[in-house]
């Protein structure tokens, strides 16, 4: 099975009128247990300030295939390469952890609606010539529309 780590973004785009087509056919893949599903301390942190609508399809998510990651060390130092090699600021160093800790846990797809600093291949690029720099490998990222099942 899959491993994939959602930033909140993807929680988020469930309930928001561009991503919400999307983010929910991309979810009826998770309900149905077709990944392992992980998340980390740091998306914990970042849900406390969010609805609690978004909260709760957190715990929509079926038990048995959603995982918490740890914010190691190993991660925090990898999330600083980047910020070392610009390819991030530090206002955007969420971010940067959130990459760092799927990259170490190696987890197949990191998913994210986040364009601007993720899911966008100049930054990619940047993130996995960093990861493979310091002997990790290369991470996936993509879009939930990535990841949606399209039946002929």
């Amino acid at each position: 099975m899959q491993r994939i780590y959602i930033d909140n973004s993807v929680l988020g785009g469930y309930f928001d009128d561009e991503f919400e087509k999307d983010t929910k056919l991309f979810f009826q893949r998770i309900f149905k247990n077709e990944f392992e599903v992980y998340i980390s301390e740091i998306s914990e942190i970042e849900l406390l300030p969010a609805p609690q609508f978004v909260k709760d399809l957190l715990q929509k998510i079926p038990i048995e295939c959603l995982h918490r990651l740890e914010f190691t060390k190993e991660a925090q130092e990898l999330a600083q390469h980047y910020l070392q090699e610009k390819i991030l600021g530090p206002a955007s160093l969420n971010d940067a952890y959130h990459i760092a800790i799927a990259t170490v846990h190696r987890i197949d797809v990191l998913v994210s609606w986040n364009v601007k600093h993720i899911v966008n291949l100049d930054k990619i690029l940047l993130f996995n010539a960093v990861n493979m720099k310091h002997g990790y490998p290369p991470i996936d990222v993509r879009a939930p529309k990535e990841l949606i099942r399209y039946e002929d």
